[in-house]
C-alpha cells in the first residue's frame, strides 16, 4: 500500500509541476520535449533514462522513461507528449500500458551494469 501511495504522491508532485512547462496545443519539437523533461525531473531529483518517439494509434508522441531514487526506493516513470502538443502524462512504468513501460527497468539495469564495469 505505501508504494501505491508513493507512486500517487510522485505523480502528483510531478503533475502539479508541470502546469507552467507544457507547451500550448502546437507542434513539439523534440527538443522541446527533452527541455520539458528534464525541467519536470530535476524538480523531483530524477533522470531521464532515454526518450523516443513512437506512434499510437495513428498519433505520434514523443515518450521518455526515467527514474527517481535509487536502490529499492528507486522507481521507473514515463512521461509522454502528443507531437502535435497537449498535456504532459506522467506515470509510473509499473501502472502503464505503455508498451515502452517495459523497456525502462531493463534499460536502467543494463546502464548499471555498465558503471559498474567501466
Amino acid at each position: 500500500m505505501d508504494a501505491q501511495l508513493d507512486e500517487k504522491a510522485l505523480e502528483k508532485s510531478l503533475a502539479d509541476s508541470l502546469g507552467d512547462l507544457v507547451p500550448e496545443e502546437r507542434t513539439v519539437s523534440e527538443d522541446e520535449f527533452v527541455e520539458i523533461v528534464g525541467q519536470a525531473l530535476e524538480l523531483v531529483g530524477g533522470e531521464m533514462l532515454f526518450k523516443m518517439c513512437i506512434d499510437v494509434d495513428g498519433r505520434s508522441e514523443f515518450v521518455a522513461a526515467a527514474t527517481v531514487g535509487s536502490d529499492e526506493k528507486r522507481q521507473f516513470l514515463l512521461l509522454t507528449l502528443p507531437v502535435n502538443g497537449g498535456t504532459l502524462k506522467v506515470e509510473t512504468a509499473s501502472k502503464s500500458t505503455n508498451p515502452v513501460a517495459g523497456i525502462a527497468p531493463a534499460y536502467a539495469g543494463l546502464m548499471d551494469v555498465f558503471q559498474a564495469a567501466a
